[in-house]
This record gives structure tokens, C-alpha cells and sequence, in this order.
């Protein structure tokens, strides 16, 4: 019984504990000479966006089903 509640113990302080690190990647913070060039980048674009066209959607013919002899 002493054994299982110190395990329980064990884990709570654990996960406790590692709730507290936020990690987070190092693309978090904003660097103002790539968003610099980022919008440069767009703006020689033109501002065309692709304008997708859809393929025609074809239906699948419909065949007779074969059933075994």
C-alpha cells in the first residue's frame, strides 16, 4: 500500500513538473528582416494568385456486376 501511494506521488510531482517547461521552437519570435523579405518576395510576385481550374469531374461507368457460376 506505502509502495503504490508513493509511485502515485512519484508521478504527480512528475507530471507536475513537466507541465511547467513550455517549449517552444525557436521560429517563434518574429525576425523583421525575413518578414522584410518575405513581403518583398510577395509583393514581385505581382499579387497574381493562381487562379486553379478544376479539372471536369468525369462519373465512373457503370458495369453490370459478374456473379459467380
Amino acid at each position: 500500500m506505502r509502495r503504490c501511494l508513493m509511485i502515485g506521488v512519484a508521478l504527480t510531482a512528475l507530471c507536475g513538473a513537466s507541465t511547467l517547461a513550455l517549449a517552444r521552437p525557436p521560429t517563434v519570435m518574429t525576425s523583421p528582416g525575413y518578414d522584410r523579405r518575405l513581403q518583398e518576395s510577395r509583393s514581385q510576385l505581382g499579387g497574381s494568385t493562381a487562379a486553379t481550374v478544376d479539372a471536369p469531374v468525369t462519373k465512373p461507368k457503370r458495369t453490370k456486376k459478374k456473379h459467380a457460376n
